[in-house]
């Protein structure tokens, strides 16, 4: 994103438009969702494995990709990208739009990142589980 931002809003808006579109992808939604139904699968096999040593970590691995990575997209990031994607470059509302997005969307950028690297962490603990 930094480079981004070194962009006039303008030109930042258009190519991170031109970003989201290309990002919308069938491998972009198999690794997002692939991995997350193999983490909710994860969890719930936790419980039932709960006695064995590293469930717990299973357990908060799985929970922290769902929420810190599918949720944060879905309920943070999605929502900034639909709001840049119907700005319009050349106006004062997009420009200020843009700023807005590059603080925010980073923002939580940043979070869905820390939370992959966590919760492959933790998943990686205790791989020896089943």
């Amino acid at each position: 994103m930094s480079a981004l931002a070194r962009l006039q809003p303008r030109e930042g808006i258009i190519a991170m438009q031109s970003i989201n579109i290309t990002a919308i992808n069938p491998l972009f939604m198999v690794a997002l969702f692939g991995t997350a139904l193999a983490c909710l699968f994860l969890a719930i096999a936790s419980l039932s494995k709960w006695h064995q040593p590293g469930a717990v970590y299973l357990l908060l691995g799985s929970l922290l990709y769902l929420v810190g990575t599918v949720v944060v997209t879905i309920a943070f990031n999605v929502p900034l990208n639909n709001a840049l994607a119907i700005a319009k470059p050349d106006s004062t509302e997009g420009a200020n739009l843009w700023a807005r997005y590059l603080t925010d969307w980073t923002r939580w950028n940043h979070v869905r990142t820390i939370a992959a690297f966590g919760a492959a962490l933790l998943l990686s603990v205790f791989k020896n589980l089943f």
